[in-house]
């Protein structure tokens, strides 16, 4: 998919309070950041903000930091936070092939993977959020208890998720194919992708994974 650039956009995520422009320099450090000792949740692909932004909102005893690649896609999610007036959400413009030189070990307690990209291509799929390439940088950056939740419309990236679990030695606390329709449905927060999905009858499926 082509993004379309946005210009100012680096500068405009440069400028917000809420962007850490040297997030390497916060390793092991960032309930210092926040100035509290509360746990640390990361959304990784927040995309435009909508699902951390409200889970900010909802829970401000949670400390949540969201990570995006793309400068065109974050930008949107700063142009949100002007609103925002609480002080447990920061934003970093990253790839998350970097994770251990920004988080290190046990430092975070919950990762978010929402709707992230399928790389269809099987000479791609180590690049995908959910294979055994990047449960290892979660394994890494986790609490002993942390939890991974992802989420997507695509079943056949969630059919490879579920095995690349499994072959990470990680166990499903929960999994479902139709969220909407299932148990966890009530506490469910919706990404901007969510609802779109959603709204034309697509099953959206979720895993939570531990180790």
């Amino acid at each position: 998919m082509r993004l379309r650039n946005v210009p100012g956009a680096a500068d405009m995520i440069a400028a917000s309070p809420f962007s850490v422009n040297q997030p390497e320099e916060w390793k092991g450090k960032w309930r210092e950041l926040f100035g509290n000792d509360r746990p640390v949740h990361i959304e990784i692909g927040m995309g435009k903000g909508k699902f951390l932004l409200t889970l900010a909102e909802k829970n401000p005893d949670i400390n949540y930091i969201g990570i995006e690649k793309f400068s065109s896609v974050l930008v949107r999610a700063v142009e949100k936070t002007e609103e925002f007036e609480g002080n447990n959400l920061r934003l970093i413009r990253m790839d998350a092939e970097n994770l251990q030189d920004v988080f290190a070990e046990g430092e975070i307690d919950r990762i978010y993977l929402n709707f992230s990209d399928p790389w269809p291509k099987e000479r791609h799929a180590k690049r995908r959020l959910t294979s055994t390439r990047f449960y290892e940088r979660y394994d890494h950056i986790l609490a002993k208890d942390g939890q991974v939740i992802f989420k997507t419309d695509n079943r056949g990236l969630f059919d490879f998720s579920l095995e690349q679990t499994e072959e990470a030695g990680w166990k499903l606390l929960d999994c479902t194919f139709d969220l909407h329709h299932s148990e966890f449905a009530k506490d469910n927060v919706m990404t901007e992708y969510e609802k779109k999905f959603s709204e034309k009858g697509s099953p959206i499926c979720r895993l939570t994974a531990c180790r």
